[in-house]
């Protein structure tokens, strides 16, 4: 394969988990030599640690090598030794704009993690990056993992079949059109160890707002659920109506078990209570309009699951019939995919419609009817998880590196549209004296 054909990673500031589950698995486009800057510290720490773990399983181990350059002067270094030819950033989001713009000013793909921008004062330069690669001549990618999630998918191919969903519902503020609740916890399993989050995860100034977080994939799915292929004018067709915003309250003997850190940090006790818990900036609300569609998105940080681990309700309301995605106790700890008919349509029409539909996916899918709604069986062989999905993801952006111009159209503007939706919406959910 031509040395310009294959990806060669370098992995810049990896600070997140989601820097190491890019490389959970090898493909034969992506060199095995990857090369790593970053501060010294722990998060550089657990980056290793994760990729030696990912080298040293017994299912499918991969082979990675690496190069580390770790030294304050780590960025500089990057940008002057051009050790690779993408790069992959992952880390703490207020410096993801900066970092992001760089490495595309220097002729560098770039994948990477959501957030790209926390702050709406820096959403100019996400535009700027675009604008960047173009001259550039290379693709920034988005990790957009939830569009390679098997119920979602089931999800789109129902709500784009008019013999099952009719038309989008636009609803209204208080009933919307569409719903997202993602909710998420922070005491978790990853590669199959514990994980341990830095403190700084902790901190809304540096890791920003679940809305601008979580809250990207869910407001990118509502676009790439209901107007699939189309681009999305932030500027013509998005209004927000409200956003608001709550904490989560950590304790401190919580905190220890996810950051093993003894003590509140400096950088967080402004944000610790008068019972001595951290108020974590976890959960907030915004709904808005989507052309004509009334969107709600709700994202949510709960300490630690009862049973199970993160959540994810989406519902799409047609003339015909809702589309769930949610999960339910007595189906497992998977996400399921339900669909609700509308009354005075024929059930019986839906389900022989839900049928073709399965016929059509392949083998496996299916549709039992639960009396008030239908349970659409998604096959256990393309559940691929979370953490797979980032393969997935890999496997797209490696097809937009050999050849930039297949990367859609629609992409940017809907990019730059969920970036503005989830910023404006922590500037609006946040209280008054927090915006002065």
């Amino acid at each position: 394969m031509p040395a310009n054909d294959v990806v060669r990673l370098v992995s810049l500031a990896p600070g997140h988990f989601h820097a190491a589950l890019v490389q959970k698995e090898m493909l034969p486009e992506v060199d095995p030599h990857v090369h790593i800057y970053a501060p010294p510290g722990d998060d550089l720490a657990a980056h290793l640690e994760r990729l030696a773990r990912f080298n040293s399983r017994s299912d499918r181990p991969t082979a990675w090598t690496f190069d580390v350059h770790a030294g304050p002067d780590y960025l500089e270094r990057f940008l002057a030794e051009r050790s690779g030819n993408t790069v992959v950033i992952s880390g703490r989001n207020k410096p993801k704009p900066e970092l992001i713009l760089a490495a595309v000013r220097n002729g560098y793909h770039v994948l990477a993690d959501k957030p790209w921008v926390i702050d709406a004062d820096d959403f100019g330069k996400v535009e700027e990056t675009l604008r960047e690669a173009d001259r550039q001549r290379v693709v920034a990618w988005d990790v957009m993992t939830e569009r390679h999630e098997a119920t979602t998918l089931v999800q789109r191919e129902l709500i784009n079949e008019p013999t099952v969903f009719g038309t989008q519902i636009p609803g209204t503020a208080e009933h919307p059109g569409i719903v997202f609740e993602s909710v998420h916890f922070l005491q978790k399993t990853v590669a199959g160890k514990p994980l341990c989050r830095p403190a700084w995860w902790f901190d809304l100034r540096v890791a920003g707002e679940a809305l601008a977080d979580v809250g990207t994939h869910l407001v990118d799915l509502s676009m790439w659920l209901t107007f699939p292929g189309q681009p999305i004018d932030y500027l013509r067709d998005v209004r927000l109506i409200d956003a608001n915003r709550w904490p989560t309250p950590v304790s401190l003997l919580a905190f220890r078990g996810m950051t093993g850190q003894t003590e509140w940090p400096p950088e967080l006790a402004k944000d610790v209570d008068s019972e001595g818990r951290l108020n974590y900036s976890g959960n907030g609300s915004v709904t808005f309009t989507l052309r004509d569609i009334v969107v709600r998105v709700t994202t949510r940080w709960e300490v630690r699951a009862a049973t199970g681990g993160d959540t994810h309700l989406a519902i799409a309301r047609g003339s015909r019939a809702a589309v769930a995605v949610r999960h339910e106790p007595e189906f497992g700890t998977e996400p399921q995919v339900f669909v609700t008919p509308v009354e005075p349509v024929s059930k019986a029409a839906i389900l022989a419609a839900i049928a073709e539909r399965c016929r059509a996916l392949g083998p496996g899918y299916a549709s039992t009817d639960l009396g008030d709604r239908i349970h659409v069986h998604v096959p256990t062989a393309v559940r691929t998880g979370h953490e797979s999905h980032f393969a997935a993801v890999l496997r797209e952006f490696v097809t937009y590196f050999k050849d930039p111009s297949l990367v859609p159209a629609w992409e940017r503007p809907n990019l730059l549209t969920k970036y503005w939706v989830t910023t404006r919406a922590v500037e609006m959910g946040r209280p008054k004296r927090l915006r002065e």
